[in-house]
């Protein structure tokens, strides 16, 4: 049986939610515009202001979305998994990239130019759909953490991160991948000793337990 140099990609695309609708033809067709980068741990994938020129999708590994203030300190806004793709912003207005992608892991990325994205999108409602989807539901994940910030007191903010990252298993909630107090502290805006503190107290309280590398909610 001949071997598909593009098979790697095509299972890879076709796990990732923004393609989920498109046939096994369409999907080898896109394949044959993706390339590849490989990138390592704490290196850059894309800088906040560079010319977007592409999307990125990560098949291996884990990376951050950051921005930095005014001081220079690091504000984490997202994290990204496996068949998790950005970039698509800047594709779709043209402006820059407004944040910065760091990888936390070493990762393996999927890279569609410009001009192949947008021949997707226009070939393929389905893609456009699913691409408004994704968009709509970051705006909303957008608009809770400026709730969040607003209305919310540290340790309702610790508790509303930790409730949001966590997951169902086995009849109880379970954060299995461990965020550093430092990281919280980022994405909530806090200290990282306040975050220390709140989260001692919600252990000590009985909120919340940690079973080795896993942070279990308690009476959820």
């Amino acid at each position: 049986m001949a071997t598909n140099p593009y098979g790697l990609s095509l299972v890879a695309l076709r796990n990732v939610p923004l393609f989920s609708g498109l046939s096994e033809a369409e999907l080898e067709k896109l394949t044959k515009a993706c390339g590849r980068r490989r990138v390592e741990r704490s290196a850059s994938v894309v800088l906040a202001g560079e010319a977007t020129d592409s999307l990125y999708i990560l098949l291996a590994g884990r990376a951050k979305v950051i921005n930095t203030d005014e001081e220079g300190r690091e504000i984490i806004l997202a994290w990204l998994g496996p068949n998790e793709s950005f970039g698509e912003m800047g594709l779709i207005d043209g402006s820059p990239r407004s944040a910065s992608v760091i990888a936390t892991e070493p990762c393996e990325l999927l890279v569609l130019g410009k001009d192949a994205f947008q021949r997707c999108l226009q070939d393929n409602f389905p893609v456009a759909q699913k691409l408004m989807q994704i968009l709509v539901r970051r705006l909303r994940e957008a608009d809770r953490k400026i709730e969040s910030l607003a209305l919310l007191d540290v340790y309702g903010r610790v508790a509303r991160l930790l409730l949001d990252t966590s997951v169902e298993e086995g009849g109880r909630r379970v954060i299995k991948k461990k965020i550093s107090k430092q990281d919280m502290a980022r994405m909530i805006g806090a200290s990282r000793e306040m975050v220390s503190k709140v989260m001692r107290d919600l252990e000590l309280g009985g909120y919340i337990a940690t079973e080795g590398n896993l942070v279990v909610i308690l009476g959820s």
